[in-house]
C-alpha cells in the first residue's frame, strides 16, 4: 500500500485518491529529528487522514480525544503512554491540555522509545501550552487544505472556486460544496470556538469574518469594522489576530525599505481558503465568481496562497508606497529577493509599479503569474508564468 495516497473518498461514483507526498515527507522527516511533532490546522483540513497513514486508527498507539474510549484510556495518561513504542498519535489534543506536562516527561526519556505526533486546531491556548511545556522538544507543521499540486493543475478553476478543504473540493456538485462550506462556518463558530475556550458570540464573529472577506486583498484598517460592529478597535484587532492564529486568515505584513518615499505600514488581509472566501461572500458558482467585484482579489489571494504553500520562504511580505507603487509579494529566501505579482489578464505588461519595485527593492527577479498557458520574458529579470507552474516552484 502506498501511504502517500492519503485521502480516499467516493466522488461521482469513482474512487478518488488525493496524493499529499510533500506534506507526508515533511511529517516523516520531522518525526525522525524531533521528539514531538505538532500538526496544526483548521478542522477538516486533513490532519487526521495524514496521521492515520502513519498509525492505524485501530492501533493502541492512536488516541482520538473526541472518542470516549480514547478519553477513558487516557484517564491515567502516564500509565497509558509510557509503555508505547514507535509513533504515538494524539488527535484533538486541545481537549486535554493537562497532557502537555506528561508529554514533556515522556519526550525526555533516554533512550527514547516513542515519538509523539499530536494534532489540534490552531487555538492560541494550544500554541501557548505546547510552547511552554515542550519548548525545545517540538516541531510545528501547519496543515492547510489540499493544494493545487495535490489535486492536479487541470482542476485549477474547480480548486479556486471550492477551495482546499477536502470535503468541499470533492463534493458531488457545486451546490453540495457551497452547502458544506456554509455548514463548516456555522459549526466552527457555534461549536468549535466554544470548545477551544473562546467566548466570542457566533453572530458577532460571523459579521466580522464577513467584513474581513470584503477586505480580502486590501490594506487592513480597524476603524471601519469597529464602527460597523459598535466595538473598540482593540477588540477588532483581537478578532483579526484570533482568525489568523486559527489559520483562517493571513495577515501579510508590509516590508519597509530605507527609502525617502512614504510606505504603507498596515498589513494586507486575505481569507486563506478561497472556498471559504466565496462562501462568506455568497458566491455559489463559477459564473457568479467571474462577475463578482472581488473576482480579481480572490484570484490574487488564491495564487499567493498556493505559492506560499509551495515556496516556503524564510520571509514573506507585501510592499506599497503612498505614491501608488506596490508589489503583491516579496519573498526572501536564502538571501535572494524575489518579487511576485499576480495579474488576472490575458497578457500582462510591464507596469510602472514593477519598474519601481525592481529598482527600489533591488529585486533579484520578478515573477508575474497569470491565468494563461505560456511563459515568456517581459523584461530583464522579469518573467511571466502561468499560475499552473506554481506547483513546480522550488522543486
Amino acid at each position: 500500500m502506498n501511504f502517500h495516497h492519503l485521502l480516499v473518498v467516493f466522488h461521482d461514483t469513482i474512487l478518488t485518491m488525493i496524493d499529499r507526498p510533500q506534506l507526508t515527507l515533511r511529517i516523516r522527516r520531522a518525526l525522525r529529528r524531533s521528539r514531538v511533532v505538532v500538526l496544526l490546522g483548521p478542522r477538516q483540513s486533513g490532519k487526521t487522514t495524514l496521521a492515520r497513514a502513519l498509525v492505524n486508527g485501530e492501533s493502541p498507539n492512536y488516541f482520538d480525544l473526541e472518542d470516549p474510549a480514547s478519553l477513558a484510556r487516557l484517564d491515567q495518561p502516564m500509565t497509558a503512554l509510557q509503555s508505547l513504542r514507535g509513533t504515538v498519535v494524539i488527535d484533538e489534543v486541545q481537549r486535554r491540555p493537562d497532557l502537555f506536562p506528561v508529554l514533556r516527561v515522556l519526550a525526555d526519556r533516554k533512550p527514547l522509545p516513542a515519538r509523539f505526533l499530536i494534532l489540534g486546531s490552531a487555538s492560541p491556548a494550544l500554541l501557548r501550552q505546547s510552547s511552554e511545556s515542550l519548548a525545545g522538544r517540538l516541531e510545528i507543521i501547519d496543515v492547510p487544505g489540499l493544494s493545487l499540486a495535490e489535486v492536479g493543475t487541470r482542476w485549477l478553476n474547480r480548486h479556486w472556486q471550492r477551495g482546499g478543504f477536502p470535503l468541499s473540493y470533492l463534493a458531488r456538485t457545486n451546490d453540495d460544496s457551497y452547502t458544506w462550506r456554509r455548514q463548516f462556518i456555522q459549526t466552527f463558530l457555534e461549536r468549535d470556538l466554544p470548545q477551544l475556550g473562546i467566548g466570542i458570540p457566533a453572530t458577532a464573529l460571523l459579521r466580522f469574518w464577513t467584513m474581513v472577506a470584503h477586505y480580502h486583498g486590501g490594506i487592513w484598517s480597524s476603524a471601519d469594522p469597529a464602527r460597523s460592529l459598535g466595538i473598540g478597535e482593540s477588540t477588532v484587532r483581537r478578532y483579526l489576530d484570533l482568525l489568523t492564529q486559527l489559520l483562517l486568515v493571513r495577515q501579510l505584513q508590509p516590508w519597509h525599505e530605507n527609502l525617502a518615499k512614504r510606505q504603507v505600514r498596515s498589513p494586507k488581509v486575505y481569507i486563506r481558503d478561497s472556498g471559504l472566501l466565496h462562501a462568506l461572500l455568497g458566491i455559489r458558482s463559477e459564473r457568479e465568481l467571474l462577475s463578482h467585484p472581488k473576482c480579481g482579489a480572490s484570484w490574487e489571494g488564491y495564487a499567493l496562497e498556493e505559492l506560499l504553500k509551495r515556496a516556503e520562504p524564510h520571509e514573506a511580505y507585501f510592499w506599497g508606497t503612498h505614491q501608488g507603487a506596490e508589489l503583491d509579494l516579496l519573498l526572501i529566501r536564502k538571501g535572494r529577493r524575489v518579487g511576485i505579482e499576480v495579474k488576472r489578464t490575458d497578457a500582462p505588461t510591464l507596469t510602472s509599479s514593477m519598474r519601481i519595485a525592481l529598482a527600489d527593492l533591488k529585486l533579484d527577479e520578478l515573477d508575474v503569474f497569470y491565468p494563461g498557458t505560456r511563459s515568456y520574458e517581459l523584461a530583464p529579470r522579469v518573467k511571466v508564468m502561468p499560475v499552473t507552474s506554481i506547483p513546480g516552484l522550488g522543486a
